[in-house]
Parts: C-alpha cells; sequence; structure tokens
C-alpha cells in the first residue's frame, strides 16, 4: 500500500457527532472526501440538512439525523439507522459538546451539570453504543474523541473560565485511554485530539472580546483553519495510524508548547 493510499477510508462508514456545523462538520466533510459513507448528527436538522447538501453535493454519501447524544434511546436509534443504511460503522467521532463561561465560585451547578453531560455522557453513551456493535462484528473500528487543550492545562482567567468544560474534557482523554486499553484486542483503537482556538460558534464570541490577548498565547499567532483539522481527524480515522491508540493529538499552534 502506498503511503497516500493509507490515508484512504473507501468503503469505510463513519459516524461524526455534532457534525452540522464548526468542527464537526469540517471533520465529517474531511472523512467524506476521504471516500467514507458519512452519518452526522446533532439536536438541530437544519444545520445537518445544510451540511448533507455541501456533502452529497461533492459527491459523498450521507445520511443525517436528529439526535441528542445523553439520551441513550436517540443514540440507539441512531447507531441502528447507520446499520441499516452503510451496514455497520467503522469510524464513530464523538465531537458533539457543550460549554459555560463563568467564574468557579459563580458556576451555576446546573450548567456544570449540563456540560458534563453532553461532553462525557454523550461520549460514552455513543462509545458504548457503536464499541458494542463493532466488538459483535468482529472486525475492529476506530472511534476518535474530541477533547480540547482546556482538558490538559488550566484556562487563562483574563479571558476563560469555564470549569466545567474544562474538567469534561480531561474526563475525555481519561475515557479515551480507558477504552484504549479495554477494546485493543477487539481490534478497536480509540484516540482523541484537542484542539487549541478555532473559530466556532462557542468561541467566536470570546474571539471577538479577546482575540489579540488569545493570539499572544499562542505561538504561531493565528487561530486554528479547517484544513488544520481535517487532516489530523483523517490520520487518527484511517491505516496511516494503525498502531496508535490511548493517544490525544494536540492542535494548537504550539499554545500547550510554552
Amino acid at each position: 500500500m502506498g503511503a497516500l493510499d493509507l490515508f484512504r477510508l473507501d468503503g469505510k462508514t463513519a459516524l461524526v457527532t455534532g457534525g452540522g456545523r464548526g468542527l464537526g462538520r469540517q471533520m465529517a466533510e474531511a472523512l467524506s472526501e476521504a471516500g467514507a459513507n458519512v452519518v452526522i448528527c446533532s439536536r438541530r436538522m437544519e444545520q445537518l440538512e445544510e451540511a448533507r447538501r455541501g456533502m452529497e453535493k461533492a459527491g459523498g454519501r450521507v445520511l443525517a439525523l436528529a439526535c441528542d447524544v445523553t439520551e441513550p434511546e436517540d443514540v440507539e436509534r441512531v447507531v441502528s439507522a447507520a446499520f441499516e443504511e452503510f451496514g455497520g460503522v467503522d469510524v464513530l467521532v464523538n465531537n458533539s459538546g457543550a460549554t459555560w463561561g463563568a467564574p468557579a465560585v459563580e458556576m451555576p451547578l446546573e450548567k456544570f451539570d449540563h456540560v458534563l453531560r453532553v461532553n462525557v455522557r454523550g461520549t460514552f453513551l455513543m462509545s458504548q453504543a457503536v464499541g458494542r456493535r463493532m466488538i459483535e462484528r468482529g472486525s475492529g473500528g476506530v472511534i476518535v474523541n474530541v477533547s480540547s487543550v482546556a482538558g490538559l492545562v488550566g484556562g487563562n482567567p483574563e479571558y476563560m473560565q469555564t470549569v466545567g468544560y474544562s474538567s469534561s474534557k480531561g474526563a475525555v482523554i481519561s475515557m479515551t485511554r480507558d477504552l484504549a486499553t479495554a477494546w485493543a484486542r477487539h481490534g478497536i483503537r480509540v484516540n482523541a485530539v484537542a484542539p487549541g482556538w478555532f473559530p466556532t460558534k462557542m468561541s467566536r464570541g470570546l474571539m471577538e472580546m479577546f482575540g489579540e490577548r488569545m493570539l499572544a498565547d499562542i505561538p504561531m499567532g493565528r487561530f486554528g483553519e479547517p484544513d488544520d483539522i481535517k487532516g489530523v481527524v483523517v490520520f487518527l480515522a484511517s491505516p496511516a495510524s494503525s498502531y496508535m491508540t490511548g493517544q490525544t493529538v494536540v492542535v494548537d499552534g504550539g499554545a500547550t508548547a510554552w
């Protein structure tokens, strides 16, 4: 197999949660461009339909489904639909996420709980549902969890006070390691990607208010762009990373290298 062929996903099926916008859509598009059938899900169908139309226009095969990843019934319905439509799920990207900003002493408990419910419970439920089927099928698979540099370092209190988000993303990294060691014997690889600052709906407000200060914390002096995440997710989803599991790939312009 040639070096570039290692990155191909022809004949595979990838399920991307939160795939209707932002990083989730960019990763879904990358997997589609690499040859995979793609299932995208989130709570908002209008965003999913727009993403689906774009990928199909580019020649991809896409299934778009509404889903609340914190609800087991929704998760089971989406995974079952993916198997019915495409015969299985080879790659799962757990991207759905939530955040809430407030100083730790003022953080509303219900907001803290909501962030952990989406980011941790949602990642686990989808991994459990897909992982169970991967094990039953017996042909392995790949799970890519979307964490964050916030799960590795503390936030700068000048512009980022999100203790629930940081806690949840640290939990995702630990979950990645645990699932990786538990499921390696089944041929299932589990890795994570930890993005730094990328323009998304969740981050755009902070970037508009504190952009110059935030850029000062990034050695490369710029925010992330779509192409910066696309290649990483294809690498982790494809045979190019076949001897990697339990790892977290940081994509942050050098922010955690200080």
